[in-house]
């Protein structure tokens, strides 16, 4: 089983690497991947949707370890979900949730087994002391019935509601890529109904009209609305940062204007 870690750890301190010579200290021949550990410092909506958007490339019995948990060392509970498939280890915070979004997961554990656990057990490192070792220890062949109770249900985060008036939708920037480009919570299903060519795309000042194929479908300074990798429809400033330029944030709105199709009848 390969083990994915995603956290908001960066490459400045050991911590990444420590998780890792934990994982190889009990299973040496892990085969560890490394999602990102670029995730904004604390961001639980950040580091649910890049796990969202990445884990479905990899085979089933893949274990996904997530370690952006800014409520390390309270009451909130280390879990395992299994689900699709896959193994997701992290805290009950809602950071794996949306990779189950409207499907229920088949097996919820709270990793409440301390033999699976690192000793002495920190109150600020659980990616350390739980997290890491259990996934060693999954990808070893421990049952998931070994690391603790099963539990009915976790903390979820849902993915954020868009608003449609008319002829209008509108909803956020939920995400900023390393490029600077503007991740929207609007899916290209949320358009099924849309004649395409028909939409105005608006942010503050920007007015974007209809949606480009790729990025270089735009000039040189230019922003574009296009359906990304995701499946979001995204601004793009060609060859450059649309954060940047435009000062755009996590939580500004985005609006759409478009015409409907009739539906076939």
């Amino acid at each position: 089983m390969a083990i994915t870690l995603t956290t908001d750890f960066g490459y400045t301190d050991p911590f990444v690497g420590i998780l890792r010579g934990v994982i190889l200290g009990i299973h040496p021949n892990a085969q560890i991947i490394d999602f990102t550990h670029g995730i904004p410092a604390q961001d639980t909506r950040a580091a649910a949707l890049v796990l969202n958007s990445s884990f479905r490339y990899f085979p089933q019995g893949t274990i996904h370890v997530v370690v952006v948990d800014p409520g390390v060392g309270t009451e909130r509970r280390p879990i395992l979900i299994q689900s699709q498939g896959h193994y997701f280890i992290g805290p009950d915070n809602g950071v794996l949730t949306l990779s189950f979004d409207e499907k229920k997961p088949t097996r919820i554990v709270h990793l409440s087994n301390e033999a699976y656990h690192l000793h002495p057990k920190s109150r600020t490192f659980h990616g350390r002391d739980i997290f890491a070792p259990v996934a060693a220890h999954l990808s070893h062949g421990v049952s998931v019935d070994a690391f603790g109770a099963e539990l009915e249900d976790c903390v979820r985060i849902s993915w954020p509601r868009i608003n449609r008036a008319g002829q209008s939708i509108r909803g956020e920037i939920l995400y900023i890529d390393g490029f600077g480009n503007l991740f929207t919570n609007i899916r290209e299903r949320d358009l099924r109904d849309v004649a395409t060519e028909t939409i105005r795309v608006s942010l503050g000042s920007l007015d974007i009209r209809g949606l480009s194929p790729n990025y270089a479908a735009g000039k040189k300074g230019n922003y574009v609305a296009l359906i990304n990798s995701w499946g979001l429809v995204e601004i793009a400033l060609y060859r450059n940062s649309a954060a940047s330029h435009s000062h755009a944030k996590i939580g500004d709105q985005v609006q759409i204007e478009c015409g409907f199709r009739s539906r076939v009848q």
